[in-house]
């Protein structure tokens, strides 16, 4: 297959397993969780705040999402933040609140996790636990990962090439986990009008090394909300299996990454003009919206 060639740049050794390539797997991986399809011919949205700040923010941001069009919430409740004086998240407390959100919108909920003394409780609350870019080389939480049996979100790090990060991913199927999303979040250069530099050609080539399911994430991936829906429909477009966004109640009063995130309505906005760009390239967004319990 022609998928098969020009691999001349992968530095993963000929004894390697390589599990997370399509010389293993030639057929894409498919995710299901609790109904949602990621991976299929269909496009998912995830989208919430970037922090679980309160109940009250969490459950109206949850609903408003959910209604917007959104698959699966995210929330912070373990912040790995890069000054120890600010807001680190709610712990435990947050991840019971994801849990409420759950019963009332319905929404799975994806949710990072930092220490492998954490992975259990988290595995118990979440639907997807999410591996974040600054874990992305800490392998004993990888490898946690790859035993905990839930579906993993695995964040490209700050500055990793394309085989560091297969590789990274490979820990954690190497431990028995197979459901692995890979998220491209952006990277860092050298240049500084956005929060990063995100990297649309990752797309195309994971989906061309890789069997695994493969979204963006352009809130993280630029740092201004104005520039979310533009790198959101283009992810798509380029072959994007879904988009993690941030969206708030109330941006200018977030914790964690007000400038990045959407207004409900301004996500309920992108939501429909990603069904346009979805339908130009043969594909569709999710519209399986589930119930709450």
């Amino acid at each position: 297959m022609e998928i098969h060639k020009n691999n001349r740049h992968s530095n993963f050794g000929s004894s390697a397993p390589n599990l997370v390539h399509r010389q293993t797997k030639a057929s894409d991986t498919v995710i299901n969780v609790n109904g949602i399809e990621i991976g299929g011919k269909e496009i998912v949205i995830i989208a919430g705040p970037c922090a679980v700040e309160n109940r009250e923010q969490l459950l109206e941001t949850a609903k408003k999402v959910h209604s917007g069009g959104a698959n699966i919430l995210r929330g912070g409740v373990y912040k790995p933040r890069t000054s120890p004086y600010s807001f680190q998240g709610l712990g435990e407390e947050g991840l019971k609140y994801l849990s409420e959100a759950r019963k009332v919108t319905g929404l799975p909920v994806v949710t990072e996790v930092m220490d492998t003394r954490k992975m259990e409780l988290v595995c118990e609350y979440t639907d997807i636990i999410q591996i974040g870019s600054r874990s992305m080389h800490n392998f004993p939480l990888l490898k946690e990962a790859g035993k905990c049996r839930k579906p993993v979100l695995f964040k490209r790090g700050l500055m990793a090439t394309i085989d560091e990060y297969l590789l990274a991913a490979e820990y954690i199927l190497s431990e028995g986990n197979q459901e692995v999303i890979l998220c491209e979040r952006g990277i860092r250069t050298f240049e500084n009008y956005t929060r990063n530099t995100l990297d649309l050609s990752v797309v195309p080539i994971l989906k061309r090394q890789t069997h695994l399911p493969v979204i963006v994430d352009p809130s993280h991936g630029t740092g201004h909300s104005w520039l979310v829906p533009a790198m959101a429909k283009a992810a798509i477009a380029a072959g994007a299996d879904g988009i993690m966004v941030e969206v708030h109640n109330k941006p200018l009063d977030a914790l964690s990454d007000g400038q990045q995130s959407l207004y409900p309505e301004e996500f309920t906005q992108l939501v429909k003009d990603i069904e346009k760009i979805a339908l130009a390239v043969g594909r569709k967004i999710y519209h399986f919206q589930p119930s709450p319990a």
